[in-house]
């Protein structure tokens, strides 16, 4: 019975040492982790039973797995869809007339609105794209000095709503400046009549005033633009006006910089029609006035001009104004003491700024056709005063020549056809 019990246990013990001997032969773990685990495992199957186990000491290894963990915290949520664009967010100085853009970040675009600063919606035209991320509007016209405040409804990426702003102020003008324009809008004028554009402060930056000025004309005829001084600028055709022609003039000077940061008060706009072809030819020579309508003469009148101390100008003078009642007075051109005058005249019709009309003067009638009287001004008879007061309208030529006067200045009224074309358009 001993025998047999002993042969048991070299059993188990033979069994034991050859399998610590196979995994030694096919086991490269370092520190001996796993040998020592079988050899545990091998001393534990060769204990009697019911024998205790040894209690590891120091060197023992043991394999131990880690307990499996999940985590309950959710990841946090996107944040708030935002906006960015032109003009940035808190800008100065923005330009009135500058497009406003909205591009969407984090999110989509829902709606866009603009507001001033007393949260009043400004009517603009927006395009939201398709893809939600865009909002653009066309040019504006905002207030000077002014603060908006761009309002964009969005959903984030989770679709959660919200609402972002972003704000900004237009530009503060140093001094702004208004036009007046003539012909006026509807007004039907002559062939000789320039278009007059006139500031009320000068003008720095004249090639900005000249680039916002349109001037469309049907049929098409080429012209340009000429200075007369530092507030007024000029257009003519490069001839006379073809009758008939329509002509439409914009200014759009609101929100330009017109030079020392003048800008625009506001823009203007306004058309007129050529009438006609009338024509007045004073020739000294003959001492009379042709009268031409559509290339046909329809009236010769006899005149009297400025005496040789006060000759009338020579060149293409175009009536301006009319009244059937005028004080004439020589101090407003200079003339005062020996030889001034102040009188009432009839049906007088303005040539030129500085003093030249058509008028009645009955008390001439004797030398006209015959010599030169008056202080420059063009006598007539009462009737035939009246007849060209009826007949001629703004912008009609009266072509003075041979006269011993000088020539009608460029700026002398409306005098812009005295220069060829090209010199004409060399000033601007």
């Amino acid at each position: 019975m001993k025998s047999n019990r002993w042969m048991t246990a070299l059993s188990v013990a033979g069994a034991a040492l050859l399998s610590m001997t196979a995994l030694a032969a096919c086991t490269t773990a370092t520190g001996g982790g796993s040998l020592n685990a079988v050899a545990s495992t091998a001393q534990a199957s060769a204990a009697p039973a019911g024998s205790a186990s040894p209690t590891a000491g120091p060197s023992s290894s043991a394999i131990t797995i880690p307990a499996t963990t999940s985590s309950s915290t959710p990841p946090p949520p996107p944040p708030p869809a935002a906006i960015s664009g032109t003009p940035a967010a808190d800008a100065e100085g923005v330009d009135p007339l500058a497009p406003i853009s909205v591009v969407a970040a984090g999110g989509t675009l829902d709606a866009v609105r603009l507001v001033n600063a007393q949260g009043e919606e400004v009517p603009v035209a927006g395009t939201l794209a398709a893809d939600g991320l865009t909002w653009t509007t066309a040019p504006n016209e905002l207030g000077y000095g002014k603060t908006y405040t761009i309002i964009a409804g969005m959903k984030n990426v989770a679709g959660v709503a919200n609402e972002a702003t972003s704000s900004f102020t237009t530009v503060v003008p140093d001094n702004k400046t208004a036009v007046s324009t003539f012909p006026t809008d509807g007004m039907t004028v002559g062939i000789a009549q320039p278009i007059a554009i006139t500031f009320d402060e000068p003008i720095e930056d004249r090639a900005a005033a000249q680039q916002a000025i349109t001037i469309t004309t049907s049929p098409e005829q080429p012209g340009g633009f000429r200075w007369i001084n530092d507030q007024q600028l000029r257009w003519r055709p490069a001839a006379f006006w073809q009758s008939g022609t329509t002509v439409a003039v914009t200014v759009d000077i609101y929100g330009k910089n017109l030079g020392a940061n003048v800008y625009g008060q506001q823009d203007s706009a306004f058309s007129f029609v050529i009438g006609r072809s009338m024509t007045a030819e004073i020739d000294d020579n003959t001492k009379t006035m042709t009268v031409t309508q559509d290339g046909q003469v329809i009236n010769t009148i006899p005149v009297s001009m400025g005496s040789n101390k006060y000759p009338t100008y020579n060149g293409v003078h175009v009536v301006a104004e009319k009244y059937e009642s005028k004080i004439m007075d020589s101090s407003t051109w200079g003339l005062t003491g020996t030889g001034a005058y102040r009188t009432e005249v009839g049906w007088a019709t303005r040539i030129s700024s500085s003093g030249e009309f058509v008028h009645a003067a009955p008390w001439s009638v004797g030398s006209q056709g015959y010599e030169n009287v008056s202080h420059g001004c063009v006598n007539v008879s009462t009737d035939a005063a009246i007849w060209f007061y009826d007949t001629f309208i703004p912008g009609d030529p009266v072509i003075i020549k041979n006269t011993v006067g000088p020539n009608l200045e460029v700026w002398d009224g409306y005098g812009d056809f005295q220069l060829p074309f090209e010199e004409y358009i060399a000033a601007t």
